[in-house]
């Protein structure tokens, strides 16, 4: 006779922790002394602890003093760009762009983004990261890089129109040859780069080719307060309404940054007939000086889900999503000059189940709950700068670090443990980049791959 379910050895079972769960509607709570049960890389059960004390499961993990969260989602990043984290220091963007980032990125070769997305994906599955959305180049590595390493991406191949048709057009072949790759652990998107690189034409064909093939669209735009006054000035609309006349609102569309969303842009956004989300990356704000951050309460306020972002490296320095949640709280605060928003549940809600939405995963990562992919970390909370804990969502935004990731899982798999990563040797990694990099850094040749003037 076949057991039941319920009598089968369980994958995997947690026991111990406390569990960051939504309600129905949606608002963040704990369950104390948990057990959570794994099958088939699914969640079957979030119960108590000694409800599952004498079950069967090929895998235990006693997580005692930890907290399980829903695995952070990286919402836009440029991950192979780690191998130039720290080359373009203290610049305005237009310089960074043109005399740093785009003359050096005219020597890529697929292996540099190979190694650069494996030394990125350690970071980040180190950092509590489960998924992350990336838009860059050469992406058929960085596929192979995750189906290796077993973390979740959001996959696309970036373009320009100076690249011609055929930079389109491989952005659709590798969007169609990778969705739901990796076990189903990759999903992807068509990427423009934004509007002030690709053209009308090109940004009115990507949403055609998005509705035909039923793919989503990840690019930038209003980056910046200047890119939306430029595109007034000169043409008298601004980035997103570029995004409108072309049909992109019209598709299901992840905008990175936003931070020159004006009000008039708002009713474009709200009345969109597409999934539109935004992304923000609120570190590299900060280091570019830019006035301005993407206006999370007035997007919330018509409903657009704001993710959490880091973008790449060689702007951030960083791929600290923890960071990037705690930075958004604060710069909230600031910006509207209300300390009640954000709270840390809600910088909490940003992090997990919203972010995924911004993916398009909203339905299946996003919160630990029967049904959804079992992609969490354990995060523990017995050291010093987080004791003693009075509120817990405060000390998990305020408090805690990335650091304090004990284990991370990604269906089901778990892919660090005690600190351990357990599908990639960074030494390698760092040793084989390195002797690469005087190559990939060399700028004498007086090549860029692009002209930044938005």
């Amino acid at each position: 006779m076949t057991p039941s379910p319920a009598e089968a050895p369980a994958d995997l079972i947690i026991t111990g922790c406390t569990v960051l769960v939504h309600d129905d509607q949606e608002r963040i709570g704990f369950q104390e002394n948990a057990g959570i049960v794994v099958r088939g890389g699914v969640v079957e059960s979030v119960t108590a602890a000694d409800a599952v004390r004498g079950r069967d499961a090929v895998e235990r993990i006693d997580a005692a003093g930890q907290v399980a969260l829903p695995g952070l989602v990286n919402c836009h990043t440029h991950a192979p760009m780690v191998a130039l984290r720290g080359v373009a220091e203290d610049l305005p963007l237009e310089e960074w762009f043109n005399d740093v980032v785009w003359p050096i990125e005219s020597n890529l070769a697929e292996k540099d983004v190979e190694l650069g997305a494996r030394l990125a994906c350690a970071e980040m599955i180190r950092g509590g990261v489960t998924c992350f959305a990336d838009h860059y180049f050469s992406m058929d590595a960085v596929a192979a890089v995750v189906e290796e390493c077993g973390i979740r991406a959001h996959l696309g191949e970036a373009f320009f129109s100076s690249q011609g048709e055929r930079g389109r057009e491989r952005s659709l072949e590798f969007a169609l040859r990778h969705r739901g790759g990796a076990g189903g652990r990759i999903t992807t998107t068509l990427a423009p780069h934004a509007p002030y690189t690709v053209d009308d034409t090109d940004l009115a064909a990507t949403a055609e080719l998005a509705r035909d093939h039923a793919l989503p669209v990840h690019l930038h735009a209003a980056e910046n307060r200047d890119q939306a006054e430029s595109g007034l000035a000169r043409h008298g609309v601004t980035p997103i309404e570029v995004l409108r006349r072309n049909g992109i609102l019209d598709t299901d569309v992840l905008i990175a940054h936003g931070t020159g969303i004006l009000d008039r842009d708002l009713p474009l956004l709200q009345n969109a007939t597409g999934r539109v989300a935004v992304a923000t990356a609120p570190r590299g704000y900060l280091k570019f000086a830019w006035p301005t951050t993407t206006p999370v309460r007035a997007l919330h306020d018509i409903g657009i889900p704001v993710g959490l972002a880091t973008d790449g490296a060689a702007s951030n320095n960083s791929l600290d999503v923890w960071e990037a949640m705690t930075l958004t709280a604060l710069i909230q605060k600031s910006a509207t000059g209300d300390p009640r928003w954000l709270t840390s549940r809600q910088a909490l809600h940003h992090a997990t189940l919203q972010s995924a939405r911004a993916v398009g995963l909203g339905e299946t990562v996003g919160s630990i709950a029967p049904g959804r992919r079992a992609d969490l970390v354990l995060v523990d909370l017995t050291g010093p700068h987080t004791q003693p804990v009075h509120d817990l969502a405060a000390t998990l935004v305020h408090s805690a670090r990335s650091s304090d990731v004990r284990t991370t899982i990604v269906d089901g798999r778990v892919l660090m443990r005690d600190r351990e990563l357990l599908t990639i040797d960074v030494p390698a990694v760092v040793r084989e980049l390195g002797e690469r990099l005087p190559a990939l850094l060399d700028r004498g040749h007086g090549r860029r791959i692009q002209e930044y003037d938005a």
